[in-house]
C-alpha cells in the first residue's frame, strides 16, 4: 500500500531547493533539530515540532506478560520510552475527519 519511503539525503535536497540552501548546510539544520528533540526529551520529557506532533517520554509501568511460545506468565519490568503523538492539524490534513 505505501509507496517508497523517502530517505535522510532525499529530504535534505528537498529542504536545500525549497529554502534555497545548499545540501551541507540544509544536512546540518536537520541534524540541529534531531540533536535538539533528543536532549529536549531527555532533559524536559517533550519536544514539540509545531505543526507535526511531539515526543513525549512515558514511563511504563511493570505489569504481567504471557510467553506466546509456552504460555508461561511473565513479568515485565517498568521502564521509560519515548512515545511520538501527531498533532491533530496533521493528523487532519492526512486523513480528513469524516463528517
Amino acid at each position: 500500500m505505501a509507496g517508497k519511503v523517502m530517505t535522510k539525503s532525499q529530504l535534505i535536497s528537498l529542504m536545500a531547493e525549497k529554502n534555497e540552501l545548499t545540501k551541507v548546510v540544509a544536512g546540518h539544520v536537520l541534524d540541529t533539530i534531531v540533536e535538539t528533540a533528543i536532549s529536549e526529551t531527555k532533559k524536559n520529557g517533550q519536544f514539540v515540532v509545531p505543526g507535526l506532533g511531539k515526543a513525549v517520554k512515558s514511563h511504563r509501568k511493570a505489569r504481567m506478560g504471557r510467553n506466546p511460545q509456552t504460555g508461561a506468565s511473565i513479568k515485565i519490568p517498568a521502564k521509560t520510552v519515548v512515545k511520538f503523538r501527531v498533532a491533530k492539524a496533521f493528523k487532519d490534513a492526512v486523513i480528513p475527519p469524516k463528517k
